[in-house]
């Protein structure tokens, strides 16, 4: 297997993020041999998911920039909910879109898709219950385990995560 340790990869982290749609991701693409690491508010913060198990925060997100990555993965549960109040976050999540490298989100993490106006015009799918938000923000929606336009990777629920980082992982070795 090649591997990509020179390859940054951010996850987005708050509060009640769901478990798998952090950490499976997070340690496949360790797995894969790329350096992953999480971003919130505050570097060293422990973040509690849906279920209570905890996540502490390798990088604050005053000290990320596009540059610094080379792909960038938001998880759902309500984390997102979170996430999309922080304009610096938001700000992340359009500006790696804009610069070609992948975004990827899964169940509630297209939130902020949406509130960094980037899914106009987009195929994308998510959970079910923001369905109706994704239309809003101008995507067209699929249900399917996941979709891939352009730079844009999204997915609906936990039971997706192989199909989900298989596209995450596609468009990082295709860079």
């Amino acid at each position: 297997m090649k591997m990509a340790s020179t390859k940054k990869v951010g996850i987005l982290v708050e509060f009640n993020y769901e478990d798998l749609e952090l950490w499976y991701p997070l340690l496949r693409l360790r797995e894969a041999g790329y350096t992953v690491v999480t971003i919130s508010g505050e570097k060293g913060k422990k973040y509690t998911s849906k279920h209570g198990y905890p996540c502490v925060s390798d990088e604050a997100i005053e000290n990320v920039s596009v540059e610094d990555l080379s792909a960038l993965i938001i998880p759902g549960g309500f984390c997102p909910d979170y996430l999309r109040r922080d304009k610096r976050m938001v700000d992340l999540v359009r500006n790696m879109y804009t610069s070609g490298r992948p975004v990827a989100s899964i169940c509630h993490g297209a939130w902020m898709f949406c509130s960094a106006k980037i899914l106009k015009g987009k195929r994308a799918t998510c959970f079910h219950a923001i369905k109706d938000d994704v239309e809003n923000a101008g995507a067209v929606y699929e249900d399917s385990p996941v979709v891939v336009d352009g730079n844009l990777i999204t997915s609906r629920i936990p039971q997706d995560l192989p199909d989900f980082c298989k596209a995450i992982l596609q468009q990082l070795s295709s860079e």
